[in-house]
């Protein structure tokens, strides 16, 4: 059966093709990419061809490598907003992308240069994803690929682009799809055919597969959560000029473009940068009820830092003090600059070995390193980057920590484990095993958060589930725990 995570040509890691000696690669002729080279006068697709370099030859990832490159050069408005949807769309859409290609080409796509491949994902997104048009596409790539490796390349890139917009998207897909159901889906939305089967498996089956898909591949709204106690979701909406979230009271969603770090509110720190669903996960972590005090939080996994703002604002609230965890060093100093002024201590170490300064707590969180298939829309090239042998070291660590977030505990308080992917290797089977182990006890998660519907596993299953297409929330999972 074909694997769609592997288009014909394409890489399946989605690095691209390893750095080589030119001499040794065989394909088209193709020049060097010089210092001196003459910019074409287009910032926008020069930033977007940039960051699949950095993608492609530093696995990098392209939400932290654009920003970076679009403030450095200064690029605003109509082209900043091109350059994202540009690179964004290529890296999200690149299996798709190379399938395409490798049908137009006669050679692995390995064997070509990375500046060409690269010119050329870029070309075809715009061909087949964007209303640019054709002619506008083509003569683009060609003047990038002319500044950046010379005129010896050009033709070839021209020819391909020409074949490659002899049809459009949808007459690609019926042409290069697997002929099996969840293979088509998986091609027609980009998406390696593991994480399709994974996505079905968490679902239940596939009725709503095609919608999960599909709000996966598209590029995610921007959600500030407003730091409680000092500023309202109502007024930061009124100062941004976006819209009330709908589940958390905290939230709300961007309506307008630009860097949402440039917004006062976001300088001042009166509110971060958050995804609605990292923020209802925060916020069921405080709602089930603790006999006794309450006062004692722990986030054991708290890098960037965005979970620890608010619970370290809303322990505040309660007289109490939040410890948080991380384990890297420039991940705790994250959380120190983003939890400032509020009764958080932050420490640095590995969370399931590390000295606190309580001997339990009433609540803590265990936000689990994971796969991060929930977060595919914001890390677009993460879907080709990832690989179903990834799980099985994930799951060990994810068991090890909640364990450890149990033991940290004192009996009746309650321990919520998170994860921001719906795989169920990483998400009810975790939960179910380690409760098994320890006897502690599931609580009925969905009832904690009534005002989100449709977030019940599918069979009973323990925990609740967030999805884009359900939700407009990135696909995170959680459960609660009390330690008996």
């Amino acid at each position: 059966m074909t694997d769609s995570s592997v288009p014909p040509g394409g890489h399946r890691s989605g690095r691209g093709p390893r750095k080589r000696d030119d001499k040794r690669r065989s394909g088209p002729p193709r020049g060097r990419q010089g210092p001196n080279r003459p910019p074409t006068g287009d910032p926008a697709r020069e930033a977007a061809l940039d960051t699949l370099r950095a993608v492609r030859e530093d696995a990098a990832y392209a939400n932290l490598v654009l920003p970076s490159l679009l403030r450095e050069r200064r690029i605003s408005g109509r082209d900043a907003a091109l350059a994202t949807e540009l690179a964004y769309g290529a890296c999200r859409a690149q299996g798709l992308l190379d399938a395409v290609i490798g049908a137009c080409v006669d050679r692995p796509l390995d064997g070509l240069d990375g500046v060409v491949l690269d010119t050329l994902r870029l070309g075809t997104q715009q061909l087949l994803r964007t209303r640019v048009p054709p002619h506008a596409a083509v003569g683009a790539a060609v003047e990038l690929v002319r500044a950046r490796a010379g005129s010896r390349p050009t033709g070839f890139v021209n020819a391909v682009l020409r074949k490659v917009a002899e049809h459009d998207e949808a007459a690609w897909v019926e042409r290069l799809a697997p002929s099996d159901d969840l293979g088509r889906l998986a091609f027609t939305h980009a998406h390696p055919r593991w994480i399709a089967e994974v996505f079905a498996r968490a679902l239940g089956g596939e009725e709503e597969l095609a919608a999960a898909l599909a709000a996966d591949d598209t590029r995610p709204a921007v959600h500030l959560a407003a730091r409680p106690g000092e500023i309202s979701a109502e007024e930061l909406a009124a100062i941004t000029g976006g819209e009330e979230s709908p589940y958390s009271p905290y939230g709300v969603l961007l309506t307008e473009g630009g860097d949402p770090g440039e917004l006062a509110p976001v300088r001042e720190g009166l509110a971060v940068v958050q995804d609605e669903g990292s923020q209802l996960v925060a916020l069921l972590a405080t709602r089930a009820p603790v006999d006794g005090e309450d006062t004692r939080w722990l986030d054991l996994c708290a890098g960037p830092g965005g979970k620890a703002v608010m619970l370290g604002a809303l322990v505040a609230i309660e007289g109490g003090t939040l410890d948080a965890v991380d384990r890297a060093p420039h991940r705790a100093r994250l959380v120190e600059q983003a939890t400032e002024g509020l009764p958080v201590r932050v420490h640095t170490g590995d969370a399931r070995e590390l000295t606190l300064p309580e001997a339990a707590y009433d609540r803590v969180l265990v936000d689990a390193p994971c796969t991060g298939l929930g977060a595919l829309r914001r890390r677009p090239e993460a879907r080709w980057r990832r690989q179903p042998d990834d799980v099985a070291e994930l799951t060990a660590l994810q068991r090890e920590l909640l364990r450890a977030g149990l033991e940290r505990t004192r009996p009746g308080g309650v321990v919520t484990y998170a994860t921001c992917s719906p795989h169920p290797d990483e998400t009810a089977a975790v939960v179910a095993a380690v409760a098994a182990e320890t006897g502690a006890e599931v609580l009925d998660t969905p009832e904690l958060l009534p005002e989100v519907p449709d977030t019940a596993l599918p069979d009973g299953a323990p925990g609740l589930q967030l999805w884009p297409h359900r939700h407009g929330t990135d696909a995170m999972y959680a459960a609660v725990l009390r330690k008996r």
